[in-house]
């Protein structure tokens, strides 16, 4: 059976835990990229029993990481995974469906999260990036969280999803929270934005309202109101550490 002419492209670092499911899980996709940015666990011995096609490249920033990346590929189509997810079959096969009927340049991807030991209720709403699409079509705009690809063409919603396990518990998340709004903070302060005390103060509440109502992660229980309050503080801290550059500045 011939294998679909997509690459695979995923950035790493110390991710032996669970690089071998979204490999296992992209088998039959002719290509897979590895770009490892200096892992000490057994990541790189797992990865070669699946491809060749390994590369060292010293951390670059996330949207650099990948962009790196993408240009190792060498097919037209390209599909970018992290090392934490999955394709699903349901995917797999409307990616190939869409290379088929080749009126789009990318496909527009829900992202399902494991938390807390399940995935979220079908009719939540989840996340959406665009994360399959022509290689040509797309680029990483320089960005240090939160990267996505612009892609200069006509995007597609997809039905299937990617399942997510990169936070699995309590702990994993609130160290995120802290590195990834450290990031913003800052990435904040380079455009010259300023902390303001009304956003400051009133960005909890509207951020747990946005993920616990209208994202609706009241359907997922117990569950969902943790992630909502979680999702409140990273957006509050985002704000906080804002502030207390203002104050280092002074200093």
């Amino acid at each position: 059976m011939s294998k679909l002419p997509v690459s695979v492209y995923i950035i790493c670092q110390n991710e032996a835990q669970h690089i071998r499911r979204v490999l296992e899980s992209v088998k039959g996709l002719d290509e897979v990229i590895i770009v490892d940015s200096g892992s000490k666990d057994e990541t790189l011995e797992i990865a070669k029993a699946y491809t060749d096609k390994i590369y060292h490249q010293e951390w670059l920033g996330f949207a650099g990481q990948k962009e790196y990346a993408k240009n190792l590929c060498s097919h037209e189509w390209v599909l970018n995974l992290d090392a934490d997810e999955q394709l699903t079959p349901e995917l797999k096969d409307e990616i190939e469906e869409t290379m088929k009927e080749n009126s789009v340049d990318g496909l527009d991807i829900r992202i399902s999260s494991k938390y807390l030991g399940k995935f979220n209720h079908p009719l939540s709403k989840f996340n959406r990036r665009v994360r399959f699409f022509r290689k040509a079509k797309g680029r990483y705009p320089e960005k240090l969280v939160h990267e996505s690809v612009v892609i200069d063409g006509k995007i597609k919603k997809a039905k299937g999803f990617i399942f997510d396990y990169g936070t699995l518990n309590l702990e994993t998340h609130v160290r995120k929270i802290n590195e990834y709004s450290s990031l913003r903070a800052e990435e904040k302060a380079q455009k010259g934005k300023k902390a303001s005390a009304l956003k400051l103060m009133s960005i909890f509440p509207l951020a747990f309202f946005k993920s616990y109502v209208i994202k609706r992660g009241f359907l997922n229980g117990l569950r969902g109101f943790i992630a909502a309050m979680n999702n409140a503080y990273y957006a509050f801290l985002k704000e906080a550490k804002l502030y207390e550059k203002k104050g280092k500045n002074r200093i």
